[in-house]
């Protein structure tokens, strides 16, 4: 267990604050420099975070600096710890990999501040960092008994294989995934996701984190995928080898389901899916298992699509709806296309908008789960709140590292 703060530590990481402001992203890009020198801790992370994107380093710069910020006030930050740790067991991240970690941003420190990094200063970071870390640890080795001891549950990696691919959209792929042992599998929360380790040819070892688009069942699970493509940028690596390569007896490893994102299935009160493009892979697994357990609670499935060739999924969500006398379907076309017709295909143009949400769903009693690219979540986050939604009744998921356009309002909370 960690040993309280020192006030002097904690003075001095609060005066660290504006060297963050101004130098966190220098420290934290230097940090993994210095950490994937060794090829083992590189192999740890998910590298479209870094590599293809670029987007973990500044999250982590926002996250070192909203420690510094509340470093004597850490309930603030208790649902960026809940996240950090699940996505740690999803990553298979172990004690043992801490130190590591530690080594690579003092010396980060040191590198980027010079002669700044006095030895009280980093002694400081160093007891800071330590607090956290042992904080993490406790909450993963909690988290990962508890995985171990549900039917069906697991911990580190497990083989599975590619049982059937279903092509849902002109760029979007759901495939079902069993354990090779014939086992059951854990019933996940619906809106969790899992890790994937797989090793591709030329590639090393890569992680990804997906998430689970069907209910809790005891017997697989099922992860549906757009093949990314983003012109002048790299191709998602993971995404697209799924799309051309995976088929029935494909071999994957998966980590147990993870994440602090998933439906609240204790109340009865009003619940709101909204999601755009493939962010409607939690919403269905929280959709069908509203279904099948029969909850009578109102329900809003709100999708925005680019147009009909890319709406993934939209007969199975009708036949779910039919099902259900109070689910309510409303589809948004970006782009609609010649062949797409309003009314019969799609319900409306444009984009989905917090006004909207405003007038045609239960405002002041509604939960909203809200996942998708991240100007859709910023607007839409920003948006409730300005209607005064409390932040406790929105709730969503950012498939990458989250950054300040999503984070604040989880701050306020």
């Amino acid at each position: 267990m960690s040993q309280p703060l020192t006030p002097a530590t904690i003075a001095l990481i609060k005066a660290a604050v504006p060297a963050l402001e101004a130098h966190g992203l220098t420290i934290t890009k230097r940090m993994y420099e210095r950490l994937f020198r060794d090829e083992a801790m590189r192999d740890l992370f998910n590298q479209s975070h870094h590599g293809e994107t670029g987007s973990q380093p500044k999250a982590l710069a926002l996250a070192v600096l909203a420690y510094a910020r509340h470093i004597d006030d850490l309930g603030a930050l208790s649902g960026a710890v809940e996240r950090i740790a699940q996505k740690h067991v999803a990553l298979n991240i172990l004690p043992e990999h801490y130190p590591f970690v530690a080594d690579a941003l003092l010396g980060a420190i040191q590198d980027v501040l010079g002669d700044a990094a006095t030895a009280e200063i980093c002694a400081a970071w160093g007891e800071a960092y330590w607090f956290l870390a042992h904080i993490l640890i406790g909450r993963e080795a909690e988290i990962a008994r508890d995985l171990a001891h549900k039917p069906g549950g697991w911990n580190g990696w497990r083989d599975f294989v590619v049982e059937s691919v279903t092509e849902e959209s002109e760029t979007i792929r759901s495939f079902v995934l069993a354990p090779r042992d014939g086992g059951p599998v854990l019933r996940h929360e619906p809106g969790q996701y899992l890790g994937m380790l797989i090793d591709l040819p030329g590639q090393g070892v890569l992680k990804r984190n997906y998430s689970i688009s069907c209910a809790p069942n005891e017997r697989a699970y099922r992860i549906t995928v757009k093949r990314e493509e983003r012109p002048g940028e790299p191709a998602g690596i993971v995404s697209n080898w799924l799309h051309a390569e995976a088929k029935p007896g494909t071999a994957l490893r998966l980590a147990p389901p993870a994440g602090d994102f998933f439906l609240d299935r204790s109340t009865k009160t009003p619940v709101v899916l909204v999601s755009g493009g493939v962010g409607l892979t939690p919403m269905l697994s929280m959709l069908e298992t509203l279904v099948e357990t029969g909850a009578d609670r109102p329900v809003w499935y709100v999708h925005g699509s680019i147009s009909g060739r890319f709406h993934a999924m939209r007969e199975h969500v009708r036949g779910l709806a039919a099902r259900a006398p109070n689910i309510e379907v409303r589809t948004f076309y970006a782009v609609p296309e010649d062949g797409d017709r309003q009314g019969i295909d799609y319900d409306a143009d444009g984009l989905i908008t917090a006004d909207w949400l405003a007038r045609e769903t239960p405002l002041t009693e509604a939960t909203y789960y809200l996942c998708g690219p991240k100007p859709f979540l910023a607007s839409l986050v920003h948006g409730l709140a300005r209607y005064g939604v409390p932040a406790e009744r929105v709730r969503f998921e950012f498939f990458g590292p989250a950054d300040e356009l999503v984070e604040e309002p989880r701050q306020a909370a």
